[in-house]
């Protein structure tokens, strides 16, 4: 595998996160050539994940050609649901009903690891565990939501179907339907990124910055990267956890880069009760999506676009944010707020709403994570996870469903 990375400006605008105390990560030049169990490439939460763990038992060096948690990381809204992109009974059909089952139980236990990570290493970022409220939408009605709610509770996921008389009572929104379920949270993905790395230092790990990878090659011991510095990083393994910015040479199956926008409001913002404790999301496409951060702002996000640049035009992004409040007035009328922050960014996205962990074609000893659609947190925990299992020789259970 040979070649530049590919390159975007993977988000627009200033996030709300990039403001946030404690993202401070140690980072080192490299200057010289250097050998490691496990060469990470990309500094983001997806390779932060993926550092804290394998740090546990091998030597691991991050690389990164900007410096950590400057791409994709700052543009999320870090909502982190084990409900998948896809409902379960539309997965279920494209994929299977055992998949789909085993999919959507890993994500649920995906984000239980998530808490007990945070909480076991003590990392600062705003973890608060939440119920979601998924509205009914254009996509998917009052009907559809039924029968998803029972599927759900048919595989002991905690989720109700509840109707308009109820939603309206409860939460004052006007629509047809809605599923309340428990097992999501909320965090700051910036400071959760700089947490994992900072642990991962701890354990040994080292995290260079700014250094861009512009070849790779394997042969039966192991890969080797060279950088644009002309330095040789000799690893037993690599994984490519680069976000939407991929080598030239590492495949990208199934997947594409969707451009996304989304404003957080100024702290201490007046909102429901139930609104502190609940993420919601719609049924509709495209979706609105919105929670409260641990400071009392208002994260609102949505309009996603099937166009990978979009996301860099800043006229584009004034008028996808005025979008987003007014429908999010629509929805709720009775929230008065004012935008303090503003941005868009760019995510993958497969056909399943599944992500792609999996070795890298012709290329041995090399994992490649991506596609991770709206679920980029929970499924950088599986997809450390899942790559830490085959490293260690005890493949993951589970892997099959994120390399097909």
């Amino acid at each position: 595998m040979t070649g530049a990375t590919l390159k975007r400006d993977l988000r627009t605008g200033r996030p709300v996160w990039a403001d946030s105390h404690g993202l401070g990560v140690p980072v080192r030049a490299l200057d010289a050539a250097i050998s490691v169990d496990v060469a990470i490439v990309g500094a983001g939460i997806s390779g932060a994940f993926m550092a804290h763990e394998l740090s546990r038992d091998h030597s691991v060096a991050v690389l990164d050609r900007r410096p950590p948690l400057t791409g994709s990381t700052m543009a999320s809204t870090a909502l982190l649901q084990w409900e998948i992109d896809l409902p379960l009974t539309v997965l279920a059909e494209q994929i299977g009903p055992d998949q789909a089952r085993r999919a959507y139980l890993r994500s649920r236990a995906a984000v239980d690891d998530l808490k007990r990570i945070v909480a076991a290493e003590g990392i600062p970022c705003g973890l608060k565990a939440k119920d979601s409220l998924y509205l009914a939408g254009d996509d998917h009605g009052r009907r559809a939501l039924e029968v998803e709610a029972t599927a759900r509770a048919a595989l002991g996921l905690d989720s109700e179907f509840i109707g308009p008389a109820a939603l309206r009572e409860r939460f004052g929104i006007d629509r047809t339907g809605a599923i309340v379920s428990s097992g999501s949270a909320s965090a700051d993905p910036a400071r959760l990124a700089a947490g994992l790395l900072r642990r991962a230092q701890a354990n040994g790990a080292r995290v260079y910055s700014r250094v861009e990878v512009l070849q790779a090659a394997s042969d039966p011991e192991g890969v080797t990267l060279i950088t644009d510095a002309g330095h040789a990083v000799r690893a037993r393994r690599g994984v490519f956890c680069c976000g939407y910015e991929f080598p030239k040479g590492v495949p990208t199956p199934g997947a594409k880069v969707i451009s996304t926008w989304a404003l957080a409001s100024k702290s201490r913002t007046a909102c429901p009760a139930w609104l502190r404790d609940t993420l919601g999301w719609e049924a509709s496409d495209p979706y609105l999506y919105f929670r409260m951060s641990s400071d009392g702002r208002l994260i609102v996000g949505g309009e996603d676009e099937d166009a990978p640049g979009a996301h860099e035009d800043p006229a584009r992004l004034k008028r996808k944010c005025a979008t987003i409040r007014d429908k999010l007035k629509v929805l709720l009328p009775q929230l008065e707020f004012e935008v303090d922050y503003s941005w868009a960014g760019a995510f993958g996205e497969s056909a399943t709403g599944l992500p792609s962990i999996a070795p890298v074609p012709d290329m041995d000893h090399a994992w490649a994570v991506m596609g991770f659609g709206g679920n980029g947190i929970t499924y950088s925990v599986i997809a450390s996870q899942v790559v830490a299992a085959a490293i260690r020789g005890r493949p993951d259970p589970d892997a099959d469903l994120y390399q097909s």
